[in-house]
């Protein structure tokens, strides 16, 4: 990879990771599901003017925008707003790896090999030592189980999505910033009716009519930093490069999110979050590098 890519990656990381704390400042003057109907009305207008429509079977369009847009980050806001940290929300959510693997097995008959099952519980572990723990410092209600199970589910969403991803991707090229551009036109009617139904008239007025200047920015770089310019840029570098050169500097992300958690919002991890933490990266890093290092340890061998 040339350094000019690896910067832009990096790039994309930082911007990725930071988003979480975006999330959080951005739901301090909106509720989640209005937030994420307009990120996403964002996402899609005016874009979708300039972008010519991925050539998808509309079925595999509406699921791809009903799992990994409108599932994952309901369930994500929604977790957020009610006290998730945003560092550990970043770090958690890196769980849609496992799910993914899990339902390639599952859905697609894809071989489970021994470090996907060993990274799934060690992460599992890790998870458990973050779902039991409490936080320290500047923090709203903080993990709870409730916080915690619907930043899973969040992932789980998002491993479908991915599920989805490959199926629409096998035997066509499908440029990723053309399907991620339409496919968020999928999430915009759900998550205003959501709006309207669970956070009602009142709070969708007076937060459009007051809306603040922290929002407006907030929702400029969900959809502008994070969606568009990050997956557009994650997707053409996939498209060059070996997967095993791009995927595995997403595990940056986390490392960013807690530490921008950290220096913007004052999150302090305990000490059994930091354990959890990396624990769970622990695993992480037995999903993706496991098989590559016992392949390269047996072809050493005599």
């Amino acid at each position: 990879m040339s350094v000019r890519d690896m910067l832009l990656a990096l790039c994309v990381v930082v911007a990725w990771g930071v988003n979480f704390v975006v999330i959080k400042l951005g739901l301090q003057g909106m509720p989640p599901f209005l937030l994420a109907g307009l990120r996403f009305t964002l996402v899609a207008f005016p874009a979708i003017f300039f972008v010519r429509r991925p050539q998808v079977p509309l079925r595999w369009l509406m699921l791809y925008g009903l799992t990994i847009s409108f599932g994952q980050f309901a369930l994500l806001f929604l977790a957020i707003k009610l006290g998730m940290p945003a560092g550990l929300a970043s770090l958690v959510l890196q769980a849609q790896a496992f799910f993914t693997i899990g339902l390639g097995a599952l859905l697609l008959a894809e071989k489970l090999r021994w470090n996907h099952v060993a990274g799934m519980l060690i992460a599992t572990l890790g998870i458990f030592l973050l779902a039991t723990s409490g936080m320290q410092g500047q923090t709203t209600a903080g993990v709870t189980l409730t916080t915690m199970m619907m930043t899973l589910a969040a992932a789980l969403s998002w491993g479908f999505g991915n599920i989805t991803n490959k199926i629409i991707m096998r035997n066509r090229s499908v440029p990723v910033l053309s399907l991620v551009t339409w496919s968020a036109l999928v999430p915009i009617a759900p998550f205003f009716l959501c709006s309207w139904l669970f956070e009602g008239r009142e709070a969708i007025t007076t937060s459009l009519l007051h809306i603040s200047l922290t929002t407006v920015l907030a929702l400029i770089y969900l959809a502008f930093v994070a969606t568009i310019l990050g997956y557009g840029i994650w997707g053409n570098l996939l498209s060059r490069y070996e997967t095993w050169r791009v995927a595995p500097l997403s595990l940056l992300v986390p490392v960013v999110g807690i530490i921008s958690a950290a220096v913007v919002l004052g999150e302090r991890l305990s000490l059994q979050q930091m354990a959890g933490a990396a624990v769970v990266i622990a695993g992480l890093l037995v999903n993706i590098f496991g098989g590559l290092l016992l392949t390269a340890r047996l072809s050493r061998s005599p």
